[in-house]
């Protein structure tokens, strides 16, 4: 990578967008700070100093064309995603850079795909979106977990947060996707998503230790039912909430996220279990770490550091576990992230429905 390669992140002073500014400069970019508010702006520069700084409007085409003007790519941190994505991958094109945002927002993850797949493919562009803890993490675990399979029967992604603190932005962009489904919840089942007013059901999901069992929302929907089945043959896919995370990211009264640490992360943590079941056969992937925001930093930084250098498998819009070496990706994650590959017993119940999900051998940990 040359030293000081320009990245524009746009909603660059927002809780996400911060953490991702600070690894840029950690892993030797320039960043340009990019946003909507000048006075923000205006804040942030004073925080990174000697950083370019410009603002520009979703709306506003020209402003966003002289914002990233001369940067070799752009991370997109600005929510609502279903109001700025298109904007600034229109951008990026005419920029004839890539782009990567780190949309969680099931319906704007939706619209990249179906409305610039086949153009960015045309131009040779690479578009990711969803490279963050939701939809880029699971693809990524799921696709190392498929392996050698092509095809899978049912995925299953179990969110084991201790907590949730949402962020102004996570409340708005719920509040948005929650329009645009006139209040309906979403599902991927039978190769497609599909809208219902059916109550979720509270199970028990058989975390490994130190969380083991604890009790999750079933179709507690994320951004992995449009990452995984964009390039995977799989039909089911479903992902569940433990439910202390969940009261606390849908409750009114929860605070926003508390720095604990000189990083300023908050003592959040999570464990991201993947299951794969192909027949009788089961297949998994654990992730483990701290504060979902500031894990979607490294996620997105090393995005763009592999597009930039050419480490890719694929050119127009796509997943992270189909542009990237999943193995590979997940490895150079560490220390933010632990990931361990995981074989198991063919015969273990239906995940999500008993406590008996047994563990056996360690085929990869890339701690």
């Amino acid at each position: 990578m040359p030293a000081g390669q320009t990245v524009a992140v746009y909603g660059a002073y927002g809780h996400t967008g911060r953490f991702v500014v600070a690894h840029l400069v950690e892993r030797g970019f320039t960043p340009v700070l990019v946003g909507r508010d000048a006075r923000k702006l205006g804040v942030l520069a004073d925080e990174f100093p000697g950083f370019d700084v410009r603002s520009a409007a979703a709306d506003d085409a020209g402003a966003l064309d002289r914002a990233l003007a001369g940067v070799a790519a752009v991370i997109n941190c600005a929510g609502p995603f279903a109001l700025t994505a298109a904007p600034v991958i229109e951008a990026a094109l005419r920029a004839s850079i890539p782009y990567v945002d780190v949309a969680a927002e099931i319906e704007a993850n939706a619209d990249t795909f179906a409305h610039f797949a086949e153009r960015a493919r045309r131009a040779g562009a690479v578009i990711v979106p969803a490279m963050a803890f939701y939809g880029g993490l699971g693809d990524l675990l799921v696709s190392a977990a498929m392996g050698d399979w092509t095809k899978a029967d049912e995925v299953h992604v179990a969110y084991g947060l201790d907590s949730w603190y949402p962020t102004p932005g996570t409340r708005l962009a719920g509040k948005v996707s929650a329009e645009r489904r006139g209040g309906r919840r979403v599902r991927f089942t039978r190769g497609r998503l599909e809208y219902h007013d059916d109550a979720l059901p509270t199970l028990t999901w058989p975390f490994p230790q130190p969380m083991g069992s604890r009790p999750v929302i079933g179709g507690f929907t994320m951004a992995d039912v449009v990452t995984v089945p964009s390039h995977l043959s799989v039909p089911e896919v479903r992902t569940y909430m433990t439910t202390e995370a969940a009261g606390g990211v849908s409750s009114p009264d929860t605070p926003t996220p508390t720095a604990v640490d000189d990083r300023g992360r908050s003592a959040q943590t999570f464990l991201v279990d993947v299951v794969v079941r192909r027949g009788d056969a089961r297949r998994g992937a654990v992730a483990a770490g701290k504060d979902i925001y500031a894990v979607t930093a490294p996620l997105a930084v090393e995005a763009v550091a592999r597009i930039l250098d050419g480490r890719t498998r694929t050119v127009g819009v796509a997943s992270a576990g189909e542009i990237f070496d999943p193995l590979d990706f997940l490895g150079s994650l560490a220390p933010h992230i632990t990931v361990t590959l995981q074989q198991a017993p063919t015969h273990r119940g239906r995940p999500g429905h008993r406590s008996g999900l047994d563990r056996d051998s360690k085929v990869d940990n890339r701690s």
